[in-house]
């Protein structure tokens, strides 16, 4: 039997991470909503909600990872069915923002993706996004409905206090990345070093030097998206040439593309620790990966929002 007393909220979800969703709907105690998403012949897709929505205050999640255009396809049209059935609000779930690494003009002739997909889900009818680490902090301003971003560096603190590592650093691996690794230090009382790189094109980097103190020390480098893995592993063996002891990763968003896995298995990271604000593939698991769930978090926010409580108090 449902726990959570209000018949006005919604919940649905699409086919990017439905094993989340119903992690989520199982926390707040809520059925999960019913719809069908299907194929025509030739691709299309075609969205039936299967009950009354009228009035209702609808939380849809939807992870944009890939395959990232079916699944923006995917949440589009479902904004629209939700709208034209008259949904009093249409509060997007996104547990991870897709096209978000391109969120400015960094050579010329170039779009701004970032900015693109929120003007459609906007368009599409969408009211409200609720997310978790966006990978660029200005795209809440692309947005004209309200943006609530959560962060997953608390999740992740907890389980690295859990196992009582010594000597500990915390590592970003790059200069933009020192916010979120300044978040994760203070939480476990530990210092932090970062990584002085270059990026000659995307998805390739060059480790150039290491910024602080890290011989005999345990790292543990964060980041919000590991997609290839390519600046991890690097920054991973670097630290170990450099006289670290041991060396741990997380990340927020487990992209994990191409040679990733190959990738983190044949590095120096003992551990890496993920969310599953994107689900791993079978392909995608090992015995160096943890996976950590998002589902309390997000559930409480959404109970939080749709109480028109403080969801700030998510951050401490």
């Amino acid at each position: 039997m449902p726990k959570y007393g209000d018949p006005r909220l919604k919940i649905f979800t699409l086919n990017s991470n439905p094993d989340l969703a119903h992690q989520i709907t199982k926390h707040i105690g809520v059925p999960m909503g019913n719809c069908s998403v299907t194929r025509f012949s030739d691709g299309e897709v075609q969205i039936n909600i299967e009950e009354s929505i009228r009035g209702c205050d609808v939380y849809l999640i939807q992870s944009t990872s890939a395959p990232a255009n079916e699944h923006i396809m995917e949440l589009l049209i479902m904004i629209d069915a939700l709208k034209r059935a008259s949904a009093r609000t249409i509060n997007l779930v996104l547990p991870y923002y897709g096209y978000a690494r391109q969120d400015r003009k960094a050579r010329a002739r170039e779009p701004i993706t970032s900015k693109l997909v929120a003007n459609l889900m906007q368009t599409a009818g969408a009211t409200r996004v609720l997310t978790l680490d966006l990978h660029a902090t200005q795209i809440q301003g692309f947005f004209d409905i309200p943006v609530d971003q959560l962060v997953g560096v608390p999740i992740l603190a907890d389980y690295f206090q859990k196992k009582n590592l010594e000597d500990l650093v915390i590592v970003s691996p790059d200069h933009g990345g020192v916010v979120r690794a300044r978040k994760l230090a203070d939480r476990l009382k530990a210092p932090i070093a970062i990584i002085d790189k270059r990026r000659p094109k995307p998805n390739v980097s060059e480790v150039m030097n290491i910024v602080g103190h890290i011989e005999g020390k345990t790292a543990i480098i964060i980041d919000d998206i590991i997609d290839t893995a390519g600046t991890i592993t690097l920054a991973a063996n670097a630290l170990v040439e450099s006289g670290a002891k041991e060396v741990y990763a997380c990340c927020t968003h487990p992209v994990l593309s191409g040679p990733a896995m190959e990738r983190i298995n044949n590095s120096k990271i003992k551990e890496l620790v993920v969310t599953n604000s994107i689900p791993l593939s079978d392909e995608k698991r090992s015995e160096k990966v943890t996976e950590l769930s998002v589902a309390a978090l997000l559930g409480e926010a959404i109970i939080r929002v749709h109480e028109h409580a403080s969801v700030s108090k998510l951050f401490d």
